[in-house]
């Protein structure tokens, strides 16, 4: 039994080892391989851009209040314009429990200038087209050469890529956040149909205050 023991202790701690030594703002090569940020954890910093195109950072966005961060593959998503119109509707309740919602997606400002007019979601929209905050927070990945052509060519949608030219996707995530940037609440999918109901997303807000 001791010894039994004695390797179930070893094999926890290297498995510890390995986690700390999985580079996690890497681009996976797939959705389900991401590592995103843990409960606890803090964001780094990194500079984003406001649908502007004015460069921000995004600790100074959060110092400002507690935040409900949205990361979203773009506009052109059917999933993604129902998840945002979903959080519309609680959006008084979140503001009123103090919190900003903040949409971050790798579209460029423009896109986003495009976007915001056709909607009056006070939500702050993000572009991440350097693909910097989805990197540190751990949900990006590479979208196959065959579906990023046959986005482009059936759906006239460029995807924003890495230097490496190769197309990248966050995988749909919500993070709360605290004005520390620590992590209260996260919910990652890998598959981009499934998305949190905007009741889990305000009684987690609420819950986590």
């Amino acid at each position: 039994m001791l010894v039994l023991k004695k390797i179930i202790l070893l094999s926890l701690c290297l498995y510890s080892i390995q986690l700390l030594a999985l580079d996690r703002t890497q681009i996976r090569e797939n959705a389900q391989d991401v590592t995103p940020l843990l409960n606890g954890m803090t964001v780094p910093n990194v500079v984003v851009k406001t649908a502007e195109g004015d460069p921000v950072s995004l600790h100074g966005l959060l110092l400002q209040k507690p935040s409900v961060v949205v990361f979203y593959r773009g506009g052109w998503c059917p999933y993604c314009s129902r998840q945002l119109a979903e959080l519309k509707d609680i959006e008084q309740e979140l503001v009123d429990e103090g919190y900003q919602i903040i949409a971050i997606s790798p579209e460029t400002p423009e896109k986003l200038q495009a976007q915001k007019l056709k909607t009056e979601f006070a939500a702050q929209l993000i572009s991440d087209a350097d693909l910097n905050a989805i990197r540190e927070f751990g949900i990006g990945f590479y979208v196959p050469g065959e579906t990023a052509k046959l986005y482009k060519d059936r759906m006239q949608i460029e995807l924003t890529a890495d230097k490496n030219n190769r197309a990248v996707l966050p995988a749909p995530a919500v993070f709360i956040l605290d004005t520390k940037g620590q992590v209260r609440f996260s919910y990652v999918n890998p598959d981009f149909k499934v998305r949190p109901s905007a009741e889990l997303v305000l009684s987690a807000a609420k819950l986590v205050k």
